[in-house]
């Protein structure tokens, strides 16, 4: 039964704890040890019970509670610093106000599918929402002037059940937006704020949910609202559900939608940075915008929302790109196309690897691509995977210059360092391990911790992780409706003492959950040594349609009931980021085991190592970049294996063998004091070199210096005199495009080769024949350099030749020299690039002509 009318009944505070309040509405909370402490000491057992959600708790809360706590003093003077630190941190100066580089006007779009900011917030999934979340808080404590864009799914992402016969269920519960941190964005007549995004044959209305996060705002878009007829209310239902007529619902109303909701805020964005390619239609709603605005043609005002975007991929395989049909295109931008005066072809083709391929399908992450200044991936080896993987948009480009690039992930390390680990710091680290915490002086003082004030903090979160474990477990149990023995066996799994291995991820098949039981008796015979045990605890979601995923868990499952693993192998359920947190805050080594190549970067290592936990993976994603034997342990070397059971067997032989030979020796090796000397000292050395490297205050400086300050200034140039530039490089590019294909080489010379030496230089002229292209509009160049095996000139050097007679149209004299050789067989050849002052990257439409060998 719907009712007349509905309001919102808010709690009542007494005036000493109305502070409270204000805190619990801004997410900043979420990462400050003290401040959570504040809302867990009015009820430990409903903060537990809301899923850490103050809101909710100080609704729920009995008024006697709030009574006794305005008159506890001690309470109150917590209160009073938690929130004395709460001001200082919203209106202190900061980094970014600091740097004179950069532009104190700049606003920067931040578009994400999905943010973990804290659990009580359910908008996220996994590892992408996590980085997103962590992005928000350090762009806050820098002072970057970011405004994030999302959506309010109703459901968030599933809640994961395990059936009494170990299989993963799905249930979708619903987020009550009015009790979680969140504020309705309101007119001045005090009416919702509604944005209009046109759907064909009608027209989608979505309210604005705000979401603070220190300082930075989050606006959540949510279509579930009355002016909406039922099947558009459940666009943003749920995350990453329903079929892809559901999914381009979704990404038309995060990137057009987000555009709309900034504008209406009054903060139209400088900057917009995609966050994986869900939010590419924000490019061309700004597109139309702009024309809307100048009365500029389309091409013209691509180029300024291309030089204003950034680009972030995160995906190392293209079965993880969202596409769409190209009937879906038709339908949803159909009056797109005519609006902005382009046909539906030319649409396409910007979504399309070969525009000009009919058959194939709309790719959001190369619309991402073709409508951004920079495009990044998250870790050196990821950024190398996706130039290769990419490299059909550039036919003809260097693999190694494909406009592909990579600023590696970080974290936030109030949000993930423990509240003991984090005394400890404060102690002999000082605060600023936390206020600057890319110092690398700062994490060198972690060698100043005595061993045994880490190893007995370490050993404390160990065992909180254990307690909560039995306890998950317990309750999974009585849900099952098990027997009382099954209930004590379950309070007694696990050992605090021994050594405590963590997985914990997304089950997807190439991160290989059970690489470790690839011989089960012979695991079986590592974790049940009475002397050394060893333990591991997992956990983690499959996909709801990723069968093999849940078939993995359940393996996972069955092996833990049997005699040999029940004491020793945990699987934890409805894995979110309170559980992630016990995790690596108490693991004593941390399991990381995907294929080689596919795994962008990961993050939960990174929290781990901040913990003190050590790393155990192969060498992808961040892991390559830093691993060596001082830090952690290697899984397999850098080959990847076309034979997956090869390569599977080949890991888990390794696996096992360093964790027999390495792993256990080094945490089991005690002195007279009890303490695992060289097992501390790795802890210690991870901390020192991989702390101050990755975390998203260095990740975000990264971002700022080589993406953000770029696109700023590149777009503040084009836009200038009414896209003067803007519309001088869009006519420039038609003309290399229309007239590319008359570019001959009409002859080569070169100096004689014979006994050429390492120190000799070689003279080469070039006869070129460019039509109607002016030789100031390319660039001739020569590659050099040894020849391989297959005769290619592998990682060779560029010359850039000189014309010598630049008025003699059609054809034009080239000279150049080289120098500089190796030793061995060597070779030369010539190519032809596009060349003007505005251009980001000379490759941006893929023109390039090579000398034909």
């Amino acid at each position: 039964m719907k009712p007349i009318k509905s309001f919102t009944v808010s709690p009542i505070l007494p005036q000493k704890l109305s502070r409270l309040k204000d805190i619990a509405v801004n997410l900043w909370w979420s990462y400050n040890v003290e401040a959570r402490e504040l809302f867990r000491q009015l009820d430990m057992d409903l903060w537990e019970e809301t899923s850490h959600n103050p809101v909710l708790l100080l609704s729920r809360i009995r008024q006697e509670v709030l009574d006794e706590r305005a008159n506890d003093e001690s309470y109150l003077y917590q209160l009073q610093r938690v929130a004395e630190y709460f001001d200082h941190s919203m209106n202190k100066t900061t980094w970014y106000q600091n740097e004179t580089r950069f532009n104190q006007n700049l606003s920067i779009a931040y578009f994400s599918m999905e943010y973990g900011i804290t659990e009580s917030l359910s908008v996220y999934s996994g590892g992408l929402g996590v980085l997103s979340g962590d992005h928000l808080k350090s762009s806050s404590e820098l002072g970057i002037p970011l405004h994030a864009i999302g959506l309010s799914y109703q459901s968030g992402y599933f809640q994961q059940d395990i059936t009494i016969d170990d299989w993963q269920e799905e249930k979708y519960v619903i987020n009550d937006f009015y009790n979680m941190p969140l504020t309705l964005q309101i007119e001045d007549n005090g009416q919702e704020t509604r944005i209009a995004i046109p759907f064909p044959g009608r027209t989608v209305y979505a309210r604005i949910w705000i979401a603070r996060i220190g300082k930075v705002p989050l606006r959540l878009l949510d279509t579930n609202i009355r002016e909406n007829s039922e099947a558009d209310r459940k666009i943003t239902a749920e995350l990453y559900g329903g079929d892809r007529e559901k999914r381009i619902q979704q990404e038309i109303i995060l990137g057009m939608g987000g555009i709309k909701a900034l504008q209406l805020c009054g903060n139209s964005p400088c900057i917009c940075h995609m966050n994986e390619g869900h939010s590419a239609f924000s490019g061309l709603e700004r597109i139309k915008n702009i024309i809307r605005k100048s009365g500029k043609p389309f091409y013209e005002a691509l180029e300024l929302v291309k030089a204003s975007s950034v680009f972030t991929t995160h995906t190392p395989v293209k079965a993880g790109i969202d596409i769409f049909h190209p009937d879906l295109i038709k339908k949803y931008f159909a009056d797109y196309v005519k609006e902005v005066g382009i046909g539906m072809d030319e649409l396409l083709g910007l979504g399309r690897i070969n525009p000009g391929d009919a058959k194939e399908e709309f790719s959001m992450a190369v619309l991402a691509i073709r409508l951004s200044n920079s495009t990044n991936g998250v870790s050196t080896l990821h950024g190398e995977v996706s130039r290769k993987m990419w490299r059909s948009m550039w036919p003809g480009v260097l693999t190694e210059e494909i406009p592909i690039t990579s600023v590696t992930n970080g974290i936030h390390y109030g949000s993930w360092v423990s509240g003991e680990m984090a005394s400890l710091f404060d102690r002999y680290l000082g605060p600023q391990w936390h206020r600057e915490p890319a110092d690398f002086s700062v994490w060198g003082n972690v060698h100043k911790v005595p061993d045994g004030e880490l190893w007995r903090t370490h050993e404390r979160r160990r065992e909180r992780l254990v307690g909560f474990a039995r306890s998950t477990v317990q309750a999974q149990h009585k849900r099952w409706g098990k027997s009382q023995t099954d209930l004590e066996r379950a309070r007694n799994v696990l050992n605090t003492e021994a050594l405590t291995i963590g997985f914990a991820r997304r089950f997807a098949t190439y991160k290989r959950a059970t690489l470790i039981f690839s011989d089960p008796e012979r695991l079986a015979r590592i974790l049940s040594n009475r002397d050394y045990p060893v333990q591991i605890i997992f956990a983690g979601k499959a996909h709801p349609q990723d069968q093999d995923g849940k078939h993995f868990i359940r393996e996972i499952l069955q092996l833990a009931h049997q005699e040999s693993f029940y004491q020793s192998v945990v699987f934890l359920e409805n894995y979110n980021m309170n559980i992630a947190r016990y995790l690596v805050q108490g693991c004593d080594l941390w399991l990381n085991n995907p294929r080689r190549g596919l795994e962008a970067c990961g993050t939960s290592g990174m929290k781990a190592a901040a913990n003190g936990a050590l790393n155990f993976s192969t060498l992808d994603g961040w892991w390559d970049e830093i691993y060596n034997p001082d830090l952690g342990w290697a899984i397999g070397d850098r080959k990847s294996y076309d034979d997956e059971n090869y390569w599977d067997k080949r890991d888990a032989d390794t696996l096992y063998n360093i964790l027999e030979n390495e792993i256990i020796p080094a945490f089991y090796k005690r002195d007279q004091d009890g303490l695992p000397r060289s097992w501390i000292r790795k802890m210690k050395n991870s901390m020192t070199q991989i702390c101050p490297i990755y975390n998203t205050h260095r990740m975000l400086r990264d971002y700022m210096v080589e993406m953000y300050n770029p696109a700023a200034e590149r777009s503040l140039k084009l836009s200038g005199d009414n896209l003067k530039l803007a519309s001088e490089l869009a006519n420039w590019k038609y003309k290399m495009r229309l007239h590319w294909k008359q570019i001959r080489f009409i002859r080569v010379e070169s100096g004689t080769t014979d006994g050429l030496s390492v120190t000799s230089k070689l003279q080469i002229k070039a006869e070129i024949g460019l039509g109607e292209i002016r030789p100031n509009d390319v660039e001739l160049q020569i590659l050099f350099g040894r020849l391989d095996s297959d005769g290619h000139i592998r990682d060779g050097e560029l010359e850039t030749m000189q014309v010598v007679n630049s008025e003699s149209s059609p054809n034009y004299l080239y000279e150049g020299e080289i120098s500089g050789w190796e030793s061995g067989l060597n070779g030369f050849t010539l190519r032809i690039i596009p060349c003007h002052p505005a251009l980001a990257n000379p490759f941006e439409d893929g023109l390039i002509s090579w000398h034909a060998a």
